[in-house]
């Protein structure tokens, strides 16, 4: 029988990472951590979960009614899990007919033995053994291993046809198909070898993000350096927080201060920020009290390592009736991923995009043991299956009829930026 225990922890950082290596032994591994940027929906600084009791896992069907099933039958306990973003197709009428390397399914979820969450200097486990898994990861010796990367990472496009891509977009722009559309290109390996802890551990150096994922199971790895939180359900409120704006950390303090407000008073990013803001609340309004969707934070710019990032605040007091899945088909996926309107930006992306989306833009996460659940946005975000030794990370950006083809490029390769530097490579 499990049971809960709690410990006091003298440094978390150094619990975190030989708790990460402890957990990697497993087969499955969910690790969420906060990096020390917490708001008041946090729940925890770092979530850890290993070793299935029982696992879903979906490749086509009723998947939402299925994961539905799954965390009623088990209430009283974390479940982590993602959403690869392809779910869509179950949700609207839609289709993606890209070939699928990495071979990720449409949703994975698993109950763990062990369940550790740390708030503080305080540690709670929950197991069978609580205080022996305590002591293992106290005693565990943590070392720094290299990241092991033989390859060289390609683009899907080259600059030429991510421009010709572009235009396709701002085409549909100007007949009024859709009016916003995130246009998104993948940098890939094939053939090659990964450590993926110290890949992670890494990537969580360079750069330290608030929904930070290391998540493996059956020899598939998500190494996510996620800022972007999809939605959050605390007791009956939902929170979004789309993020639609990102400029590059200047290198002082002065320069850091004149980007901001350049990205403040940028009509361009105001623009993409509100159409992405009016469909979080046209979505969460499906699943909402009436007249209780509201924008609580507006623009608000948020500064990490390696970037700003323009981020707006959504919530609402959900409706009793609508069941968990239910709110995430309501809203799945992250419109800030999609564009507007989101149905025929998906449909469009579809078509002019090279790559199946897989993972990328869907949300990994967890649903917690009181009705709770928070899923981030997969972006910054590097996906391996070691089994076919394939590696896949992809990046995209806001069209609007203002965005300049050359700025948009740009701004794609300074969010890959983070994940080239964990690799040690540089674009083919």
């Amino acid at each position: 029988m499990r049971v809960e225990d709690n410990f006091v922890i003298d440094s978390t950082n150094n619990f975190h990472q030989k708790a990460l290596q402890w957990a990697a032994q497993f087969d499955e591994v969910a690790y969420l951590h906060s990096n020390g940027h917490s708001d008041q929906w946090s729940a925890f600084d770092c979530l850890i979960a290993v070793k299935a009791t029982s696992s879903y896992t979906s490749t086509s069907g009723n998947t939402l009614q299925d994961v539905q099933k799954f965390i009623d039958t088990y209430p009283d306990t974390y479940i982590p899990g993602f959403f690869s973003y392809d779910l869509k197709n179950e949700i609207e009428e839609l289709e993606t007919h890209h070939d699928d390397p990495l071979g990720f399914p449409l949703a994975y979820f698993f109950v763990p033995a062990v369940t550790i969450k740390t708030i503080g200097n305080t540690v709670w486990i929950t197991a069978e053994n609580p205080a022996q898994i305590y002591q293992t990861i106290s005693d565990f010796t943590w070392q720094t291993g290299s990241v092991g990367f033989d390859g060289q990472i390609q683009t899907r496009w080259s600059k030429a046809e991510y421009m010709l891509a572009f235009n396709k977009m701002q085409d549909h722009i100007q007949r009024g198909d859709i009016y916003e559309v995130n246009l998104c290109q993948e940098f890939y390996a094939d053939q090659v070898n990964l450590n993926p802890v110290a890949a992670f551990e890494k990537l969580n150096s360079i750069s330290p993000t608030p929904f930070a994922a290391f998540f493996k199971f059956n020899k598939n790895y998500i190494l996510s350096a996620s800022p972007e939180r999809f939605l959050a359900k605390r007791n009956q409120q939902l929170i979004s927080q789309p993020i639609k704006g990102t400029a590059k950390r200047g290198k002082t303090a002065e320069e850091d201060q004149k980007i901001v407000q350049g990205m403040l008073n940028s009509t361009k990013e105001i623009a993409e920020n509100v159409m992405i803001v009016d469909l979080v609340r046209n979505d969460l309004t499906k699943s909402a009290v009436p007249k209780s969707v509201k924008a609580d934070r507006l623009f608000e710019i948020q500064t990490f390592k390696l970037v700003h990032q323009m981020i707006s605040t959504i919530t609402c007091e959900i409706d009793e009736k609508v069941a968990d899945v239910e709110v995430i088909k309501n809203t799945f996926p992250a419109g800030s991923m999609t564009g507007a309107p989101k149905i025929a930006a998906m449909q469009i992306c579809d078509q002019v995009e090279a790559t199946r989306r897989s993972l990328y833009a869907g949300s990994i996460g967890y649903f917690g043991p009181e009705g709770d659940f928070d899923f981030n946005v997969v972006i910054r975000t590097i996906l391996y299956n070691a089994q076919s030794k394939y590696l896949s990370f992809q990046t995209g950006g806001a069209i609007t009829v203002q965005a300049n083809a050359e700025d948009e490029y740009q701004e794609c390769l300074l969010k890959a930026n983070g994940m080239l530097q964990v690799l040690d490579t540089h674009i083919q």
